[in-house]
């Protein structure tokens, strides 16, 4: 058996996330505890923060971190360790946590930063984001070359078959929209985001992040980590730094990450952090591996009980 732990991204976060892991769990205490930052307070927020308040990017994304690394550690006290492991554009930043990049706190304190500058990089913007279902990649690019006309539009997400998310300007994203359902989509749903993510809009933010990443200290790699913007592990001559601050203003290649993983021999995925919105790309991907879930004591004991057994 091969795993392959996938950590969760913005937009699936909800009410009380940890909670429960924090009132079971001596780790999951002990590392909610120690968290420490200036201006907010993630472990109330995660508890008791309303789906609004947890909602705002900056909030959002050191909550997930947090969540998300203490279930890694939590497997990893049941002797659960995975072969690889990727993550959905936040997600990366839990990803590089298992990997051993990121100690707990600087993964927290940089996830805020990232969020802040997302934030302040999309102020004012008219922008926004549309998933685009049941068209391929290639009708889809087209489409965006040519609504470009009205401003800056491309595609931010490749999720899976079928499932693709475009970004930029609202006139030349509505355009691509319409015309994407001309020429066969299924349905254009606008997405319920503060701004368009993972286009070239973003270059404030990526800017900012290069500046941030001068002060960290990136510990070597120790789990195989796939990257958002390439679909594959880092190669030679490329830097865990310089592939964050691209990453915030390109492309997420998840479905190229996944299929990545499954012809290194991962049958078995584990998503990581609330909602199963990763399961069901894995699904849509292949019918071939198994797939899990944790965010909560039930889902822990079930995962840990079903790879158990698997492995026997």
């Amino acid at each position: 058996m091969k795993i392959g732990f996938l950590y969760a991204g913005q937009g699936t976060q909800k009410e009380q996330m940890g909670k429960a892991l924090y009132e079971t769990y001596p780790t999951a205490k002990a590392m909610y505890d120690s968290i420490h930052l200036d201006d907010i307070d993630v472990k109330d927020l995660c508890f008791n923060g309303d789906l609004a308040t947890l909602s705002q990017t900056s909030n959002t994304q050191p909550c997930m971190v947090a969540t998300a690394a203490v279930i890694t550690e939590l497997l990893k006290e049941e002797g659960i360790i995975p072969d690889f492991v990727a993550g959905l554009s936040l997600g990366e930043y839990s990803a590089l946590y298992a990997a051993g990049v990121f100690d707990f706190q600087t993964a927290l304190e940089l996830v805020r930063f990232r969020g802040l500058a997302m934030e302040q990089a999309v102020q004012g913007m008219d922008s926004m984001m549309s998933a685009i279902l049941g068209m391929d990649r290639e009708t889809l690019t087209a489409i965006c070359e040519e609504a470009s006309s009205e401003g800056l539009v491309q595609i931010a997400n490749y999720n899976c078959p079928g499932q693709l998310v475009i970004g930029g300007e609202t006139k030349a994203v509505e355009k691509a929209a319409t015309m994407a359902l001309e020429q066969g989509a299924k349905r254009a749903v606008t997405l319920n985001v503060s701004g368009p993510f993972h286009t070239k809009l973003l270059k404030p933010a990526s800017d900012a992040l290069a500046e941030r990443f001068k002060t960290v200290t990136f510990h070597p790699i120790q789990i195989p980590v796939i990257f958002n913007s390439t679909a594959k592990p880092l190669a030679e001559g490329e830097t865990v730094a310089g592939m964050l601050t691209k990453q915030v203003m390109s492309s997420v290649y998840l479905e190229d990450s996944i299929r990545y993983m499954i012809e290194q021999g991962v049958d078995t995925f584990v998503e990581i952090g609330p909602g199963k919105a990763l399961s069901g790309f894995v699904k849509k991907i292949s019918k071939n591996v198994a797939i899990y879930q944790v965010e909560d004591p039930e889902s822990l004991q079930k995962t840990v009980e079903s790879l158990r057994n698997s492995a026997e």
